[in-house]
């Protein structure tokens, strides 16, 4: 099969493809033809050697993917050929085939097509449960998301709006703020134009509801001080590449929640209810993913470069028999 190879640590120009065998199947695991992954941003750290772990060069990269059971391990009975799945690891899905436990996989609904299903998983999931569950947004809560124009920031100005809050949306650039247009923000702010902290100050003069920050870095203090007492402070990860320090001093005199999302410490009930309300919603096409692009397997360090700049807006994926022209937006 052919599969993207980093064979060292480094930028995602270190990348390459190669043929190489399948890899085995071993009990309680099933082989998926992959149709399409999506590339995230901590691929680009995994490939980097930045990651919170490290996985041992060479290996193939990608954690996300979408395609077909070509294969089962005797033990599998819930999953049987010609099967739609989609699933997620650490590393694997930059190839034509992934062989992963049959536990992490769920089921593609009739109807959505690999690149829907592939784009669709870790960023809207993420999405939706930390505004149900974490943040608890509520109809008419303004909500300000940063990094509006990426996976989890565009997913979560969509689900937002689903939701019911006013959204702000913060990006870098005017295309990213089309996006978040398109599907819903009213509020919209360039933060590489001016002072964040003036214009989220003139744009929620009553202060916001609840903050998503998938950001970090030096986007985080002023989007902290615009909440109104009381409010709600998301962080989900630094895509920044820097680690904000917090005055607490504002969390004490304007009585900040400020949170953290995890998926592991969600309850079941809770858990269950996103996961099923979050199906309906694709399921009825009520809230699809925007794919800014897929490229070919051939040229993955391209697509890890673009999310690796921060140029991507929505979704980056790789199709086993794509171009490298734009994606449709769905």
């Amino acid at each position: 099969m052919r599969a993207v190879i980093c064979p060292a640590y480094g930028p995602p120009e270190v990348v390459r493809i190669e043929d190489r065998p399948a890899p085995a199947l071993e009990s309680g695991q099933v082989r998926v033809r992959v149709g399409a992954a999506a590339v995230n941003f901590p691929d680009v750290l995994l490939i980097a050697g930045e990651y919170q772990i490290k996985v041992p060069t060479p290996f193939v990269p990608g954690s996300e993917f979408a395609g077909t059971v070509a294969e089962t391990a005797d033990d599998i009975t819930e999953f049987a050929i010609g099967d739609r799945v989609t699933g997620t690891g650490i590393v694997g899905a930059f190839a034509e085939e992934v062989t992963v436990p049959a536990a992490g996989l769920g089921r593609i609904p009739d109807g959505v097509d690999d690149h829907c299903a592939a784009a669709f998983g870790v960023a809207y999931r993420t999405a939706y449960h930390t505004l149900r569950s974490v943040a608890r947004v509520q109809p008419g809560d303004r909500l300000l998301v940063l990094g509006a124009g990426g996976g989890v920031g565009l997913a979560a100005v969509q689900l937002g709006v689903h939701l019911g809050a006013e959204v702000t949306a913060v990006a870098s650039s005017a295309e990213k703020l089309s996006a978040a247009a398109a599907y819903g923000a009213t509020g919209l702010i360039d933060y590489t134009s001016g002072d964040l902290r003036a214009a989220l100050k003139q744009a929620l003069p009553d202060g916001a509801h609840a903050v998503i920050d998938p950001v970090g870095g030096r986007l985080s203090e002023p989007a902290l001080r615009s909440l109104r007492r009381g409010g709600r402070f998301v962080t989900i990860g630094f895509a920044s590449g820097e680690i904000p320090r917090i005055p607490l001093n504002l969390v004490l005199v304007k009585g900040i929640h400020l949170l953290g999302f995890q998926f592991q410490d969600l309850e079941p009930a809770e858990f269950r209810r996103n996961e099923e309300e979050l199906r309906e919603l694709l399921t009825t096409g009520r809230v699809l993913p925007h794919i800014s692009a897929v490229y070919p397997l051939t040229e993955a360090a391209a697509a890890l470069r673009q999310v690796a700049d921060g140029r991507a807006i929505g979704k980056i994926l790789l199709g086993t028999n794509a171009s490298s022209e734009p994606a449709k937006t769905y």
